[in-house]
C-alpha cells in the first residue's frame, strides 16, 4: 500500500513537472510570434485632407457649453478630432480608452468629440457616456470636409495646425498610433513599417550585391596570379 502511494506520488510530480515544461514552451512560442506580429496603426484611408497639409479651419460651437470653439490653425496644443456616433458599438468600446488618453497626454493634448445629428439625441448620449468634460461638436461640415465615411476615425492635428495622422479606429492600437505616429513625425505608422522593411530589403540586396562582387574578386586574383607566373 504505502508502495503504489509512493509511486502514485512520483508519477504526480512527473505530471506536474511536464505541464510546467509545457508551459515554458508555450510561453516562449507566444513570445516569439508576438516579436514576429508587426504592429498595425489606424487605416489610412485616400479621401480629404491629407497628413502633412494644414487642417481646415472651423469655427463651431461646444454643443453642451455653448461656447465658440476653433478647430484647426495654431492653437499652442495639439488636437485629437474623435469622430463618433451615438448608435456606432466600436465607439463606445473605445471611449474609455479614449478618457484614458486626454488624462495622460493633457499637457499637449486636447480631445474633441465631433459628430452630427439631432442634439437631443447626442445630449442624451453624452449623460449616458459620462462625456462631460470633452468637447462635443455637431457639424455636418467637419465630417464632409474630412470625408468621413466610417466610424470612428481620428486625426491629429499638430500644434501648428497640420494634420499629423489620420484613420480608423477599431482597436486602442489603431488610437495611440495616432499619438506614435504624431511623435514620430511620420504620417502613418503602416507607412513607417513598410519603409522600414523597405529600407532593410534595400540594405539585403545591398548586402548581396556586395558578397558577390567581393566573390568574383576572390575567384579572378587566381587567374591574374596564374596568367603572370605562367609570363614568367
Amino acid at each position: 500500500m504505502l508502495e503504489a502511494l509512493v509511486i502514485s506520488q512520483i508519477l504526480l510530480w512527473a505530471l506536474v513537472l511536464s505541464m510546467a515544461l509545457m508551459m515554458l514552451a508555450l510561453l516562449r512560442q507566444v513570445g516569439v510570434l508576438h516579436e514576429r506580429i508587426a504592429p498595425m496603426g489606424a487605416l489610412t484611408l485616400d479621401r480629404g485632407p491629407k497628413e502633412g497639409e494644414a487642417a481646415p479651419l472651423f469655427e463651431v460651437k461646444d454643443l453642451r457649453r455653448g461656447a465658440p470653439l476653433k478647430i484647426g490653425g495654431p492653437r499652442g496644443r495639439s488636437t485629437l478630432l474623435f469622430f463618433l456616433s451615438p448608435t456606432c458599438p466600436v465607439c463606445k468600446k473605445l471611449l474609455p480608452i479614449v478618457k484614458s488618453i486626454q488624462q495622460a497626454e493633457a499637457s499637449w493634448l486636447d480631445v474633441i468629440l465631433t459628430s452630427d445629428g439631432e442634439p437631443v439625441e447626442h445630449e442624451r448620449f453624452i449623460r449616458v457616456q459620462h462625456l462631460e468634460a470633452f468637447p462635443y461638436v455637431l457639424s455636418a461640415d467637419v465630417g464632409m470636409t474630412y470625408r468621413i465615411g466610417k466610424l470612428p476615425y481620428g486625426v491629429m492635428i499638430d500644434d501648428s495646425g497640420v494634420i499629423r495622422a489620420k484613420g480608423l479606429l477599431n482597436t486602442r492600437e489603431h488610437l495611440e498610433s495616432l499619438i506614435e505616429a504624431k511623435q514620430m513625425g511620420v504620417p502613418s505608422i503602416q507607412q513607417f513599417l513598410q519603409s522600414a522593411q523597405h529600407d532593410g530589403h534595400d540594405a539585403h540586396q545591398l548586402a548581396q550585391g556586395d558578397a558577390h562582387d567581393n566573390e568574383h574578386d576572390h575567384e579572378s586574383e587566381p587567374l591574374a596570379a596564374s596568367g603572370k607566373r605562367g609570363r614568367e
